[in-house]
């Protein structure tokens, strides 16, 4: 037999080794003789072959003839039959187990097969076995664990054939457990092409896990020993990033069936993820699903759940859900926040997405989460109007169906109907995408977004019922415009017919009877602020070019010209007003703000601007006052666009010249704010028979 040996490495030394050094390596050889339990015979070949050696490389005759060999190309030495167990002892302590294994294993086969209960079988068989091991661990050391199982799993496959030393099969088997990690992690982490090996890591990564008793670690196995529960996390976190979100989508659920509480948690983080990335939101639907039914202990879900509600444009529902939230650090980072509340929950949501959403898979790179582009996506635009009109057609059905309880109590009636607007849940009644996107994506202007709302202040009975029924006539209004329903059951018509009256019969016998009393808090849905449907449009040219025409007093009308009497206050009642009747709407709104927060005189505007934004400034100049400060501010407007119109919607773009001044009570100059230009949008909605300013979106 031929071993890929030399005579140097046989003994030990260096091809320029002198006689001394080979002598002394040669004593070193003899005396360190390996105690593994091989034979005395093979070990006394061992140590003859060693003393051929030193005899040949410290006779300068041959020295000199076996190096002309080697330099002529010769390689490996022949062992005879008796020999060659013991050569392949001293090819295995120099260094080469990898081949001294793959040789001793052919060796154990026919029809080279040692005779059963010989020393020869004896002896090979230990080989294998350490050999095997030592593979291994060369594999190992150069983190090749796939290979280093497959040396593991050979050799005790050749210990159980062979039937022979069980006490090493059972160090070789611990060996193959306590390398699974790393296997997986071997095979995983190969490139995407390699599918074979990736669904084998993939199939022993599951293997793993259900033996252990899930992500927890509940079943006491054999892995127990190698990998305690901190260790196996520790090598999750670097098992997930060689995982595409939709195979840890997979994997997660398949062990929350399994009643893996962990897992469905990790399912709702990848189920977002994969919703985000790819712009699905109906994977957000599902992923809060889930985070609804778990029960973890200490997990605060209310902030979770509320920025999946504020990715799907349910902005009220958002809010609530922060304020709900058992984290009193974070009520009061919410509380103490300098912006608006709609500002923090977005740097929150921002955050979240980006350190503990969107991290850890093979599939998906974000450098840095732009909610901007989520809500100008079309998809999800597209999406979140078709949720809206299944949530409205939701509410209105099952508003029809109760009808039929009418003649028994109308305040049961109104109260369910109300119950329906309010429902925290899918059936909810959401504002419209549209409008929703535009305060969402921008993440920042100046107070809350339909405050009355998030703060469910009380409102007088009369202005409360005048509203909904307003709302109402223009919701089954625009309903009834689409010709596709209305073809479908003519009937309609008549049923919201029928509920409109009923709803103005029920206001008007209310203000009979409780005129001075308060309304209970209710969340008032604005039709102004109610999306039209793209068909739904203008398309009168005429009214677009008259709104467009230049005013030659668009900047004439400044902060100086203001109206200090609500009776000088004028109402837009016409259908299309032009560019200069909303700059002196807005000049109004800007100069009576600008009044009162500075402490001066009351803010007398509603006849052209909604309660919502008077509440606002109100509050914020009695947060003012606690802080002992006024402000002075002086805004003019430069220019102003029109950016889109409806009958009952008008947004407009304007750039001001804005400054505001901080001073406290004593007169001491606390700062100063200077922006030229300062961008804001403004939103008009049709409200009553007139115009009126509804909210607006500054930064932009």
């Amino acid at each position: 037999m031929e071993l890929p040996l030399d005579h140097f490495r046989l003994i030990g030394v260096s091809p320029s080794a002198t006689s001394e050094e080979i002598l002394r390596a040669f004593q070193l050889r003899l005396d360190k003789t390996p105690n593994e339990g091989f034979t005395y015979e093979v070990l006394t070949q061992r140590s003859e072959l060693l003393r051929l050696t030193a005899d040949l490389l410290t006779d300068p005759e041959s020295r000199r003839e076996y190096e002309n060999l080697l330099l002529n190309g010769a390689s490996g030495l022949e062992f005879s039959s008796n020999r060659e167990t013991a050569g392949l002892i001293l090819l295995w302590e120099s260094g080469s187990a990898k081949e001294a294994f793959k040789i001793t294993r052919k060796a154990l086969q026919p029809p080279q097969t040692p005779a059963l209960g010989s020393s020869r079988e004896a002896d090979l068989t230990l080989l294998a076995a350490l050999t095997a091991r030592d593979s291994a661990i060369q594999e190992q050391q150069i983190r090749s664990y796939s290979n280093a199982a497959d040396f593991l799993q050979e050799g005790i496959q050749l210990l159980q054939r062979m039937g022979k030393l069980s006490k090493r099969r059972k160090e070789l088997e611990e060996d193959l457990v306590a390398l699974l990690p790393y296997r997986i992690l071997d095979l995983l982490s190969k490139d995407l092409n390699d599918q074979e090996s990736h669904k084998k890591g993939l199939s022993m990564l599951e293997n793993l896990i259900s033996k252990r008793g899930g992500l927890e670690g509940n079943n006491k196995t054999e892995y127990s020993n190698y990998l305690n529960q901190k260790e196996f996390e520790a090598f999750f976190q670097q098992i997930k990033p060689f995982l595409t979100v939709q195979e840890q989508i997979d994997l997660f659920l398949e062990l929350q069936k399994r009643g893996s509480l962990e897992a469905g948690f990790l399912a709702f983080l990848s189920l977002t993820a994969i919703g985000f990335s790819r712009r699905k939101p109906e994977k957000l639907f599902e992923a809060r699903r889930i985070l609804k039914k778990l029960n973890l202990s200490g997990l605060d879900s209310m902030p979770l759940i509320g920025c999946l509600d504020l990715l799907l444009a349910d902005i009220d529902q958002a809010s609530a859900r922060f304020s709900s939230s058992s984290d009193e650090n974070l009520r009061d980072w919410l509380d103490n926040y300098p912006g608006n509340k709609l500002e923090a929950i977005c740097i929150f949501c921002k955050n979240w997405l980006e350190n503990d959403v969107l991290v850890g898979y093979r599939d998906i790179e974000f450098k840095e989460v732009d909610l901007d582009s989520w809500f100008e996506d079309r998809e999800i635009q597209e999406f979140i109007e078709k949720l809206e009109k299944k949530s409205f057609k939701t509410v209105i059905k099952s508003n029809l169906q109760n009808q039929q309880i009418i003649g028994e109590s109308s305040t049961t009636f109104t109260e369910d109907f109300d119950s329906e607007l309010d429902n925290v849940d899918e059936r909810k009644l959401p504002l419209p995408g549209g409008v929703k996107q535009e305060y969402v994506k921008r993440g920042m202007y100046e107070n809350n977004f339909n405050e009355e709302i998030l703060k469910n202040k009380p409102i007088e009975a009369y202005k409360y019922l005048a509203e909904k029924i307003a709302e109402f006539k223009y919701i089954f209004g625009e309903f009834l415009k689409d010709k596709e329903s209305i073809n479908k059951s003519p009937y309609l018509i008549y049923l919201y017919s029928f509920l409109i009256l009923f709803i103005l019969g029920i206001g008007i016998g209310f203000l009979r009877s409780n005129l001075k009393k308060s309304v209970p808090d209710k969340a008032v849905y604005d039709e102004s602020l109610i999306d039209v449907d793209k068909n739904q449009k203008l398309i009168d040219k005429d009214i677009i070019q008259e709104i467009k025409k230049p005013s030659n007093e668009l900047n004439s009308f400044t902060k100086d010209s203001s109206i200090k009497n609500s009776s000088e206050i004028n109402e837009i009642s016409k259908a299309s007003p032009s560019l200069e009747d909303i700059s002196k709407l807005l000049n109004i709104w800007l100069s009576s703000k600008s009044n009162y927060l500075s402490g001066k005189g009351t803010i007398n505007i509603s006849m052209i601007v909604r309660s919502g934004l008077i509440d606002r400034t109100i509050e914020e100049r009695q947060n003012d006052i606690k802080k002992g400060i006024y402000k002075e501010i002086n805004s003019q407007i430069r220019k102003i666009d029109l950016l889109s119109q409806t009958s009952s919607r008008i947004v407009v773009l304007a750039e001001l010249n804005y400054l505001e001044r901080i001073i406290k009570k004593s007169g001491e100059f606390v700062s100063e704010t200077s922006l030229t230009p300062l961008k804001v949008k403004y939103i008009l909605g049709f409200s009553d028979k007139s115009w009126k300013l509804v909210d607006f979106v500054s930064g932009l």
